[in-house]
């Protein structure tokens, strides 16, 4: 064990022992009877139903953008009743400019540009987690969870019911949650803690209620406490059945020839064991994405690229596998990065509560695809063999928002075996101060290697939160050997001290609401060759309405690669806008030093990034998006280019109704002079009942001279794929 891992376990062992110190910090607010639904509202979006006819409105909506406390801008009023099956909520949207309402009729889960209405739910009241559950103006969908820190992942889909209303005089909005499709604890009286929340995209401006405030500790932690009786346990049992059907075909010498053809059938099932831990398993699951992944720079990496899970088994619970301690800077981003399991035979998971402070989730998945690969080159020794994936997540619920935990994520492949293992946790010092750690081991060995390799990764990071002051300071040591199969690590063998200073103006000012001057860099220490590097942004930040920011850094800085310290310096601006309602653009533009990764000769380089994203809505059902990425690099020495890089987007979508969508993809790469056409067709009653159909090809300037095919000034279709998939939800 390394000396620094041995300081570090030391450090957490003295931080798990001093939780019991974060107790008492603030009183929980009393909890309150929720007003109880003779009758079902009927969820049509009109507020005409008995139920909110009489019960008692919440109006105090206090800002928490963009400052905090202050009075709402526009009146809302949210209303919330329960029966024995579901959860409702209503809201009363009043809008002073009617026309101005930033609306849409889009797909489930992409209406975070739109002004929305959303109930915020811990469940538990344990302020560790929590669900939230938005409607736009038009009565679109969108379903997520909540972090610690109120940091929202869309990842979550589930079946509930709601309806919205545009009228001269704002709009409102419905809402059923059945209790079946949330985790809470069945018990006789249940306490939750709710909070409601308005966006209104044109004044930049989000309102709450009760008011949130981050001098008052987590956003959970300031939840609206409820209390509900006589709730009616039912046992979540769902199945799935998908079906795909999928063919290729690609130009082969000369030939426009079929690549594959194959008809998949899945099955996918959830169990609920108790109200607050589900069993999910799947056989042969259908895994495949029904969208390719957006292009990415490709060139002079340093790292792999990074691409966010999108397979709908996964999604589900992936919060539940992040880490304490991480910070901006940290090269161990997670030890479970599920793209690494690339094509499972079989799936289990289990996630849920046991007892009142357990928290328990894992994962355990056969991978056929490094067996398959195998194959190509003959290797007797993992051709046809499975990658077993096995992860275990466990939490330990300490007062407020504080938590200690353990982790182990190993993946085991033709005798090779790669296991990390380790603690973390989070620990409330004061409503505006948080301490976090993880320190985790791995062991790791390589069929042809003679001994196992050890190594280690600790962090620790203090966090000051304030209305008007942020503070941020850490420490992460990552080992040379150090090394997850199941995760995404960019670089071993450093140690760095991360840092961040944030000051938060509120000017009086329609035009400008905030001005955020902050600075964020660090140390570090490259372990291979004991170099120091460093990197410094200075920054500016400027807020105002429209959803609009702009943002100016200075960049000053150093990185040590291949025993080398090359320089980073750089300036850059960064920006975003909803202009009008028809019309949303973000940009980014750097302008300095670059570094050519080549281990054998790297060199320092001078060249710029940009990347533009500019979405049109025409009208409420039809939306486009262009994105464009650039890079370039130039020797600083004589100023030769050694790349130029582009890559262009188009996302056309129309939007028949809520149900039904039909979507094209245009994207080339002038780097590879490829072009990618993709068209789907996808119709979703709800989460799980699905069909799509798509077909997606690929051309390229190429020609075949009868030999070999060589570079050409004209395209040509080099493959086609066409798939089929069709899913249905089965809840018994």
């Amino acid at each position: 064990m390394t000396r620094t891992h041995g300081l570090g376990i030391s450090i957490v062992w003295i931080l798990i022992s001093a939780a019991a110190a974060t107790a008492g910090i603030q009183a929980a607010e009393e909890a309150r009877p929720l007003a109880k639904a003779d009758e079902p509202p009927r969820i049509d979006g009109v507020l005409d139903d008995p139920v909110w006819l009489q019960a008692a409105p919440w109006t105090d909506f206090k800002t928490a953008k963009p400052d905090y406390g202050k009075p709402a801008s526009e009146k809302t009023e949210m209303f919330a009743a329960y029966d024995r099956e579901n959860l409702y909520v209503a809201f009363r949207c009043s809008d002073s400019d009617p026309a101005g309402i930033k609306t849409s009729i889009a797909r489930r889960d992409a209406i975070d540009s739109d002004d929305w209405t959303g109930v915020i739910l811990d469940t538990f009241d344990d302020q560790q987690s929590g669900y939230i559950f938005v409607v736009n103006p038009q009565g679109i969908q969108m379903d997520g969870t909540l972090d610690q820190n109120g940091n929202g992942n869309a990842d979550f889909d589930t079946v509930w019911s709601s309806a919205g209303k545009v009228s001269n005089g704002g709009y409102t909005t419905e809402i059923a949650i059945p209790f079946k499709s949330i985790r809470y604890p069945f018990r006789k009286i249940l306490t939750m803690g709710v909070m409601g929340a308005r966006v209104i995209v044109r004044k930049s401006e989000q309102d709450h209620f009760p008011e949130f405030a981050p001098d008052r500790g987590s956003m959970l932690a300031q939840l609206h406490r409820v209390t509900l009786s006589d709730v009616k346990y039912e046992r979540i049992v769902e199945i799935l059945p998908a079906t795909t059907f999928s063919q290729a075909h690609a130009a082969r010498a000369g030939s426009w020839a079929r690549e594959s053809r194959q008809t998949e059938f899945s099955l996918t099932g959830k169990l609920g064991i108790t109200s607050d831990l589900t069993l999910d398993a799947a056989y042969n699951p259908d895994f495949s994405q029904v969208e390719t992944d957006a292009g990415q720079v490709d060139v002079n990496l340093r790292s792999s690229l990074y691409y966010s899970e999108k397979r709908p088994f996964f999604l589900e619970g992936k919060d539940h596998f992040t880490f304490a301690g991480v910070m901006e800077a940290d090269p161990l981003q997670t030890i479970v990065h599920t793209r690494n399991i690339v094509d499972p035979a079989l799936g289990f998971k289990l996630t849920g509560k046991v007892g009142s402070r357990n928290l328990v989730s894992s994962i355990f998945a056969l991978d056929e695809f490094p067996g398959h690969e195998g194959l190509s080159p003959g290797d007797a020794g993992a051709a046809g063999r499975d990658a077993a994936f096995t992860i275990l997540r466990y939490k330990r619920t300490l007062r407020q928002d504080s938590f200690m935990g353990g982790f182990y994520a190993g993946r085991e492949f033709a005798g090779d075996y790669n296991r990390v293992a380790g603690a973390d946790g989070r620990l409330r010092l004061s409503q505006t101060s948080l301490l976090e750690y993880h320190a985790f081991g791995s062991l790791s060995r390589d069929h042809d290697a003679l001994d196992a390799s050890a190594g280690s990764a600790v962090g620790l990071r203090y966090t000051y939160s304030s209305r008007q002051l942020n503070i941020e300071a850490g420490f992460s040591d990552i080992s040379r050997n150090f090394r997850t199969d199941t995760g995404y690590l960019t670089r071993a063998g450093v140690t760095m001290l991360p840092g961040l200073l944030l000051y938060t103006f509120y000017p009086k000012s329609k035009f400008i609401q905030k001005i955020e001057p902050f600075y964020w860099g660090f140390v570090a220490r490259d372990r291979y060759c004991g170099l120091w590097e460093n990197a410094n942004i200075f920054a500016l930040r400027l807020g105002m309405p429209r959803q609009s920011e702009l943002r100016f850094d200075a960049i000053a800085g150093n990185e040590v690669f291949a025993d080398r310290r090359f320089s980073i310096s750089a300036w850059r601006i960064r920006g975003y806008s909803q202009i009008v309602k028809q019309l949303y653009f973000e940009f980014s533009f750097r302008r300095g030093h670059l570094i050519y990764y080549d281990a054998d000769d790297p060199f320092q380089g001078k060249g710029d990034r940009a990347s533009l994203s500019v979405i049109f809505q025409p009208l409420e059902k039809l939306s486009s998006s262009l994105d464009l990425q650039h890079e370039n690099l130039r020797r600083e020495a004589g100023g030769e280019t050694v790349y130029d890089y582009t890559v262009v987007r188009d996302r056309t979508t129309f939007q028949f109704n809520k149900y039904l969508f039909l979507r094209g993809i245009a994207e080339y790469n002038f780097y590879w002079k490829k072009l990618n056409l993709d068209v789907l067709a996808s119709f979703t009653y709800i989460p799980g009942t699905v069909i799509y159909v798509g077909y997606g090809s690929v051309a390229e300037k190429v020609y075949w001279n009868g030999e070999e095919y060589l570079a050409a000034s004209r395209f040509q279709q080099t493959r086609g794929s066409f798939f089929f998939k069709a899913s249905y939800l089965w809840r018994i």
